[in-house]
């Protein structure tokens, strides 16, 4: 099992989510500042079988929306996770 935790702008997190649960993932969505700039961010938590991974890359690709500067659109960690319960 994966962890991935995509940083994304705030402007892009609810299409995202939206296009993740559409295509059956489970999101969690935490809010968060940036750095430099100290824009608004959401960082998403998405859980997912390592054969996933390029899927939702793509899927976040697809989801991005174009920023007029040279600032990326997502940031993604993917990380690990040997355990996992819903409780």
């Amino acid at each position: 099992m994966k962890l991935m935790i995509a940083i994304v702008r705030d402007v892009d997190d609810e299409p995202m989510m939206d296009r993740l649960v559409a295509h059956g993932y489970r999101v969690t969505r935490v809010a968060s500042t940036g750095g430099f700039l100290r824009r608004g961010n959401a960082t998403l938590l998405i859980g997912l079988e390592e054969d996933q991974v390029d899927e939702v890359i793509e899927l976040l690709r697809g989801t991005c929306s174009r920023s007029d500067s040279e600032q990326h659109c997502a940031t993604v960690f993917v990380v690990d996770a040997p355990y996992f319960e819903q409780i």
